[in-house]
């Protein structure tokens, strides 16, 4: 009944939406926010995978949308052709665009998450410069102090508390 470029492009489409749901399912497991997936290695696994799929997945609508533009075409130009003639129609440049962005999105996703991923952890040096206590800490406004220790601690084995405090005092 149908012709059999329609069946191909049926089941590249087909084809399309079952990777981009994969690949949905697949990115959501691989992102870092998620608790699931196991370690940064394996998680940066299947980010990439979810990223091939995207690019698959926009690989075969681009095919197919192309297949098919390619046959109507054909068709148009022909002048020996007598059947109805169709058109190039919003739907294939939909597809198109969406095939396209499909592609770009997935090459971006699988390169950003796996070169994050990658950085480890215990690769990153943290400096511990000591506690400050509240005491320490410089009044004064920013620039106006040489150093955060300028200022000795205050003495509070006077009679009040409450003296020794400045006007932005807050209980």
């Amino acid at each position: 009944m149908f012709a059999g470029y329609i069946q191909a492009c049926r089941g590249l489409m087909i084809a399309a939406v079952c990777l981009g749901f994969f690949g949905s399912i697949f990115s959501l497991v691989g992102m870092k926010c998620t608790k699931i997936g196991g370690t940064d290695k394996s998680k940066a696994r299947i980010a990439c995978f979810a990223g091939v799929n995207f690019i698959l997945s926009g690989l075969c609508s681009l095919s197919a949308c192309s297949l098919y533009a390619h046959r109507i075409t054909s068709e148009f130009f022909d002048p020996m052709y007598i059947a109805q003639k169709y058109e190039l129609g919003a739907a294939l440049f939909i597809g198109w665009a969406g095939s396209i962005l499909c592609i770009l999105g997935g090459s971006i996703f699988c390169f950003s998450i796996t070169d994050s991923f990658t950085k480890s952890r215990s690769q990153v040096k943290y400096i511990y410069k000591g506690a400050a206590s509240h005491s320490h800490i410089s009044s004064y406004p920013r620039g106006h102090a040489n150093s955060i220790n300028q200022r000795p601690p205050p003495d509070y084995s006077g009679s009040s508390r409450t003296q020794h405090f400045d006007k932005n005092a807050y209980v």
